[in-house]
């Protein structure tokens, strides 16, 4: 959008600034909380019904103690607005007073990014054409650029409004998603996820691009952004996919089509003889779920011993480590260390933040004692403080009532 003269442009999605004729006045990429910024912020954004002196007062001052809290206001307004004069702005009238209620005055034009999203969400609630409705739910969503007042939600008032935003545009994002669902539009709806989770991660929003790219037919790219969706949540949050991911993954198996071959053919693209790694298979969470099934099931046929492993990173206090750089060195040791240590038949996959599971078929449970050590061997280094904690138990098959 190109910016008109002597109009502010408020930016208070995915961070903070004030622009007026192309200039930056205040905000920006390293602005800072001052009681200038929090003056502007909260006036700006209550530019409708005003702010009553007590309330102001609070906001700007509750965790200071003064003697004299009235003229610390009246110095806070003076200063800011002594800033944007110098910027450029009118602003003898810019903050108006009205029986102790202060308010963003009407005298400079002001476009508030936050106002804009809001009122086309609404705008696209009250909407009944569909086609309409859609593209203001689009517009909306691409005009949420980011959490409201990112790095400024100390305030209570702002990390409000902030998850009040946040729950409008999820809203947005699941009703633009769905109308798209049923025009069959999947390369919007690819756009769509994409954006959403660039803007709101680790939100699940990749299940809305594996979607399209599944109905598009592009198996390979819904593939590859599950491995890479999984891998990122364990990294960042050590969580496991969700069920809703789950799902898109089952139902990419069962879109993908391959044309009429000899078993030969079939079978030469299904085995791994060209994977003459040493070492366990390591593998995501939904493979090792159905190894683990599978295993579960030729158990019944008896005659194997099967144990299963969790493999933990702990401090020097024997406590699970959970974060830093440090905890993602670890954590890279460690799968390494587990996979040298297992067998080629065995099965290992990253299961949390710090933590792998393994699979470790017909074994005995002195066995699991040595491949501890032998990870050990493998992961501890000098004095090193930090170590693993192991859990086994095996793997038993209980018949179905």
């Amino acid at each position: 959008m190109k910016e008109q003269e002597n109009v502010l442009y408020v930016r208070m999605l995915g961070g903070f600034s004030l622009r007026w004729n192309g200039k930056l006045v205040a905000g920006g990429s390293k602005a800072i909380d001052s009681q200038n910024t929090s003056l502007l912020q909260i006036l700006i954004h209550e530019k409708e019904k005003g702010v009553s002196r007590d309330k102001l007062e609070e906001l700007l001052f509750s965790d200071r103690d003064m003697n004299n809290i009235h003229h610390a206001l009246q110095s806070v307004i003076y200063n800011t607005k002594q800033k944007l004069l110098k910027a450029g702005i009118p602003a003898e009238n810019c903050i108006e007073q009205t029986k102790g209620v202060f308010r963003w005055s009407d005298s400079v034009p002001t476009v508030v990014d936050a106002f804009t999203f809001e009122e086309l969400f609404h705008e696209a609630e009250n909407t009944k054409d569909l086609d309409e409705r859609l593209s203001l739910y689009l517009q909306a969503c691409y005009a949420y650029s980011g959490e409201f007042l990112t790095f400024h939600t100390s305030a209570v008032w702002a990390a409000r409004e902030a998850r009040r935003y946040k729950e409008l545009f999820c809203t947005a994002v699941e009703r633009a998603s769905e109308l798209l669902r049923v025009s069959q539009d999947y390369f919007q709806m690819e756009d769509l996820g994409l954006y959403a989770a660039r803007i709101d991660p680790l939100a699940d929003w990749e299940t809305i691009t594996m979607e399209a790219l599944v109905s598009l037919g592009r198996a390979e790219d819904a593939r590859k952004l599950y491995d890479s969706t999984v891998q990122f949540y364990f990294n960042e949050q050590g969580l496991r996919p969700s069920k809703r991911l789950m799902e898109q993954f089952d139902r990419l198996g069962e879109k993908m089509q391959y044309r009429h071959a000899v078993l030969d053919q079939i079978q030469s693209e299904l085995t791994g003889a060209h994977d003459r790694s040493q070492g366990g298979y390591l593998c995501n969470y939904p493979v090792f779920l159905g190894i683990y099934r599978m295993v579960e099931r030729m158990l019944e046929r008896g005659g194997q011993s099967v144990y299963i492993m969790l493999c933990t990173i702990v401090d020097s206090k024997g406590n699970p480590m959970r974060e830093g750089d440090v905890l993602n060195q670890l954590v890279s040791r460690m799968g390494d260390a587990i996979r040298r240590s297992i067998r080629r038949g065995d099965a290992m996959c990253r299961y949390g933040k710090g933590q792998y599971l393994v699979l470790l078929i017909n074994t005995t449970r002195e066995n699991c004692n040595v491949i501890q050590k032998r990870i050990n061997a493998h992961f501890l280094v000098g004095r090193q403080r930090t170590g693993i904690e192991y859990y086994v138990n095996s793997v038993f098959w209980t018949p179905q009532e």
